[in-house]
């Protein structure tokens, strides 16, 4: 009789299916759980024990989940486990985001296959019906991507989470905003923002990526006034003396007002002969030589001189009718270009300083949608990257272009549409940095923390250190709002203790939708007065 070999073996025995049938056997697992409460048992075993507590950032509110969600619960829920099977008290509360960009724009798409949908009607669309619309977007998405992550097998306290769009959760909100505000942190200002034409929107920096993007470089000569030449340089009197920029963005020129050397960098005149005029042009001398190997700049160096004493000289705009500044600048550095920035204060945060600086103005003749406004009628209604070839071809036309080139840089790119952003000075609300010591307070909690990987903490102290004043306002609907009153005839807002606990109230029992709601008059106590003596008041309706 043959031996069946596998009687002679002493294997384990085990009731284990030969097959793991997942699909199967995950859903009962998870039926069992629920039924037997695992997760408030669990909670309740390591109650009284040391906390483990994940603050987990949310996602949005906003499609199905995808491997990214996966990956992120996954790895999370797995250390909560496995901390709360050391004994340590870990409840997890799951959250969403639901207010904001994302949200808003796929309500506005016209192709979005739900039952409701703005369309091209959105641009006319009442604010109360938008922000219905996506509240009840988010609301749908909120219990998709719960049952989603249920099925992963991720623990949580599902039937309570915290949802930005809850009226407590909201109110929380305008009570913080309000804090900053009694602090004296929060202000109005005209300031370049990173803008999204597409969005039709500012972004926060933490909004912002970064991504490789083809530019046109050139270099442009802009024409000194012969009566500051005579005074600053005599030995150039009776000559064309240009000095020489260097852009990557040709779109920001029509908003020049300035020039801008730095004052410790030595600068060199050099006369091109080649020319009939015998134009002189004058850019940093460590930029000389590469200079003329890319044949911008030709002849010999007739005069030496330190930046600072170009301070004061003006120069012709190439192609409008207005003078540039020469300024002083210690952000202009001899890398690439000239060692000659084009200063345009509306375009740009060094450009804003230094316009601040030498009293310019913040000029910024760029509309919502990204387009030049009337104020630059050659190029009225053009979208500013389609206009660079315009003013390119306009600085030819004048003879005021040197040199023209492509280059490969990194270039901000709105975090949501994933199209390239333009600096632009707009109106918007900001929190300071510094009043209060808001930025050393960041720092010094920074070092608090033990970051895992340690190179977190230099990353978060770097953004912090640099980072700008905080743009809190958006030029959108679904939000909650910049929830301030302000005097029509003074402009100051009103800081009232009263108001501002009625508006929080409020926000609690009917959500944020009571500010675009309620009038001004409900507001406010009868007869209330601005501190100039004004009875005219309006609500701000940004978010």
């Amino acid at each position: 009789m043959p031996i069946d070999y596998k009687d002679t073996l002493n294997l384990p025995q085990t009731d284990f299916p030969m097959k793991a049938n997942l699909n199967q056997r995950e859903p009962e697992m998870l039926k069992l759980w629920e039924e037997k409460s695992i997760y408030r048992k669990l909670q309740e075993k390591n109650k009284s024990n040391k906390s483990f507590i994940l603050h987990d950032g949310p996602p949005y509110a906003n499609g199905n989940i995808h491997i990214g969600h996966a990956l992120n619960k996954i790895l999370k829920d797995m250390i909560v486990k496995y901390k709360s099977m050391q004994g340590y008290y870990s409840p997890y509360v799951p959250g969403w985001d639901c207010h904001g960009l994302p949200i808003e724009l796929q309500v506005d798409k016209k192709e979005l296959q739900v039952d409701k949908n703005l369309g091209e009607k959105k641009e006319s669309v009442d604010v109360l019906q938008k922000r219905q619309l996506c509240r009840e977007y988010a609301d749908k998405f909120v219990n998709i991507q719960r049952e989603e992550f249920k099925r992963l097998g991720v623990f949580g306290d599902w039937d309570n989470p915290y949802l930005t769009m809850s009226y407590d959760y909201e109110a929380s909100i305008v009570r913080e905003f309000f804090r900053f505000v009694k602090s004296g942190s929060v202000y109005k200002g005209k300031k370049p923002v990173h803008w999204c034409p597409s969005c039709v929107t500012a972004l926060a920096e933490a909004e912002v990526e970064y991504a490789e993007k083809e530019s046109l470089s050139i270099f442009v000569r802009f024409q000194l006034i012969d009566e500051d030449v005579s005074k600053h340089s005599p030995q150039l009197s009776g000559k064309k003396v240009y000095i020489v920029i260097w852009t990557t963005t040709p779109w920001t020129l029509p908003a020049n007002l300035a020039l801008a050397v730095h004052p410790e960098l030595i600068y060199a005149a050099v006369e091109d002969a080649t020319e009939d005029e015998n134009a002189i042009h004058i850019v940093a001398e460590d930029n000389l030589e590469g200079l003329k190997e890319k044949g911008v700049i030709k002849g010999n160096v007739m005069l030496k001189v330190s930046g600072d004493k170009l301070e004061g000289m003006r120069a012709r705009h190439p192609f409008i009718d207005r003078e540039s500044k020469v300024i002083l600048g210690d952000f202009v550095t001899v890398g690439e270009g000239s060692g000659i920035v084009h200063i345009a204060p509306g375009h740009g945060e060094d450009d804003y300083e230094a316009g601040l600086k030498y009293g310019l103005d913040i000029y910024a003749p760029v509309d919502d949608r990204g387009k030049f406004t009337k104020h630059v009628p050659e190029f009225e209604g053009q979208f500013v990257f389609k206009a660079n070839e315009g003013i390119i071809e306009t600085l030819k036309q004048r003879n005021a272009l040197l040199g023209i080139d492509k280059i490969r840089h990194s270039y901000p790119h709105c975090w949501r549409c994933k199209k390239p952003v333009i600096f632009r000075a707009t109106a918007q609300w900001f929190i300071s940095m510094e009043k209060r010591n808001l930025r050393q307070k960041c720092l010094k909690e920074i070092e608090r923390v033990e970051w895992i990987p340690s190179w977190g903490r230099e990353r978060i102290h770097g953004m912090v250190t640099n980072r700008p004043d905080w743009c809190i306002s958006r030029q959108r609907s679904w939000g909650v709002p910049i929830t301030l009153i302000t005097c029509e005839d003074c402009g100051a807002f009103i800081e009232d203790e009263e108001l501002f606990n009625k508006i929080v109230k409020l926000t609690g029992q009917e959500g944020a939708d009571i500010w675009f709601k309620a009038d001004v008059k409900d507001l406010l106590k009868d007869g209330y007065k601005c501190k100039c003596g004004s009875t005219a008041f309006k609500k701000k309706i940004e978010i």
